[in-house]
């Protein structure tokens, strides 16, 4: 009983913030109050239907998508690679993947910004979609070699025993297995790269204007209540991605869970 209620507690006061937000949204004056006064849309109706901001909208969602299929397109080949191969400087490869990720944020935008000066390149969505590859590569390559190191090296034996080639043994063996976290990969890095602010400043500066740049550029002229319906819409976009990562996909073990046989080891 006791439990319930310190959980209920705790549950409470993480959401109180959001529900906060929820409700400034919700004003129908332009003005930031908690409870509002008065209740109206068009908060949501402006962000959605203004260009102001659909259009960082749209660039911030391109973006996004497109980094994290190229931040997936470079872990998948590189964690099957260290997985199957077992190469000596594997772990160094594997550091190499997540260098990105572990340096603070505004010494990689500095690096990215002197490299895409360097090649004419600023300034430019598709720098921004490459840096954001590069810096998110670290997730999916985190959640690929957990689920490729969950795979029994057994299995994959008994069908090269049983005339597989690696082709197939690839598609119908290991992809299946190791799918979920894929998904979940592309998942993590694709909401993550939809709040990233420092590296696309950095690389696009103004020219290529992403939901978080509109945002900070916007409260420069003072706060409205379109910013707390896009937290707001950002909150419930994220806990949809994770809430399928954990419906889905084997998050105990994208958490660091050991299996049984890692216990037993």
């Amino acid at each position: 009983m006791l439990r319930g209620v310190f959980l209920g507690l705790i549950g409470l006061f993480l959401l109180s913030p959001i529900v906060v937000v929820g409700g400034v949204s919700l004003n129908a004056k332009k003005a930031l109050f908690f409870p509002p006064q008065g209740v109206s849309l068009v908060w949501y109706a402006e962000l959605f239907g203004e260009p102001e901001w659909l259009i960082p909208i749209g660039n911030s969602l391109a973006i996004a998508l497109l980094s994290s299929l190229g931040a997936v397109s470079i872990a998948l080949p590189l964690s099957y690679a260290l997985w199957r191969y077992r190469v000596f400087y594997a772990r160094v490869l594997f550091l190499l993947g997540i260098a990105p990720f572990m340096l603070p944020p505004v010494i990689t935008a500095l690096g990215f910004l002197a490299f895409w000066a360097t090649v004419g390149l600023y300034g430019k969505m598709v720098a921004t979609v490459v840096s954001h590859a590069v810096f998110f590569v670290t997730l999916p390559l985190v959640t690929l070699s957990l689920g490729f190191e969950s795979i029994d090296r057994e299995i994959v034996e008994a069908a090269q025993v049983l005339g597989a080639d690696a082709r197939e043994v690839f598609g119908s063996i290991v992809f299946p297995m190791i799918r979920s976290y894929l998904v979940s990969g592309f998942a993590f890095a694709f909401v993550l790269s939809l709040n990233e602010y420092i590296v696309a400043y950095m690389v696009a500066g103004f020219t290529v204007e992403t939901l978080p740049i509109k945002i900070f550029n916007a409260l420069r002229y003072g706060y409205t209540p379109v910013m707390a319906a896009v937290t707001l819409v950002f909150v419930l976009l994220a806990a949809l991605v994770f809430g399928l990562i954990g419906r889905f996909g084997d998050l105990p073990r994208l958490m660091g869970a050991l299996t049984p046989e890692s216990r037993n080891s």
